[in-house]
């Protein structure tokens, strides 16, 4: 039971919403409990000293939702969100970020499986492209296929390096019936407009797909 007077809570009520569950002795929201902010947001699980600490569900406004652990009132540990347009991230959280390992599964069907770092694709790992069926596996950068990396394709593969999603430099298409078609990539300069923040995560350019004279048959 808390020992604040009934001016103390309805201050705390204005401030941090309502709350029921445990309390310690200093009368702060410590254990087990459920609380509905003023925004309409809701909170259920543990808490220690006033802040949510341990495993909890985080219900937003929106429609998104939070099952996993929390840290000082961050998101820290392992968790899954679930955004609002039907995306689903599980995996690693430090401090409110993505970060670590995890796996996202897009609202179009595509899926990336690797390392993140603040929020982003970073590290090595690999994306899936629910239309087209190709997968690109290799390493990231702040959200962006960068260096050495793979695309593969229903009869064939790519292998090349990568600037900002976009291969340069030597590259080559490995076929399925055995041949290989060996070239180099250059950038071409374009202006892009920006893009507002989303909650969810943005997938990536689809993938380069095989050249438009691709050898019929297997070579001799």
């Amino acid at each position: 039971m808390s020992d604040l007077d009934s001016d103390e809570f309805d201050e705390e009520r204005n401030k941090l919403g309502e709350y029921e569950g445990d309390r310690n002795e200093a009368g702060e929201r410590h254990g087990t409990g459920k609380a509905i902010l003023p925004k309409g947001d809701v909170y259920q699980g543990r808490y220690e000293h006033g802040k949510r600490h341990g495993k909890g569900t985080y219900r937003f406004v929106n429609g998104a939702r939070y099952v996993g652990d929390y840290h000082q009132n961050m998101k820290h540990g392992q968790g899954i969100f679930y955004y609002p347009d039907g995306s689903k991230y599980e995996g690693s959280w430090s401090e409110d970020l993505r970060k670590g390992h995890g796996v996202y599964s897009y609202s179009n069907g595509d899926t990336y499986e690797g390392q993140w770092l603040n929020h982003m694709r970073h590290g090595q790992g690999t994306y899936h492209y629910h239309d087209t069926g190709s997968v690109y596996t290799g390493k990231w950068e702040n959200g962006k296929i960068q260096s050495l990396g793979e695309f593969i394709h229903a009869n064939h593969r790519y292998k090349s390096n990568f600037v900002d999603n976009i291969p340069f430099g030597p590259g080559k298409y490995v076929f399925d019936i055995g041949c290989e078609q060996h070239g180099e990539y250059h950038q071409i300069e374009q202006e892009t407009e920006a893009s507002p923040e989303d909650q969810s995560e943005a997938p990536p350019e689809a993938p380069p797909e095989a050249p438009p004279e691709a050898p019929p048959v297997a070579p001799p």
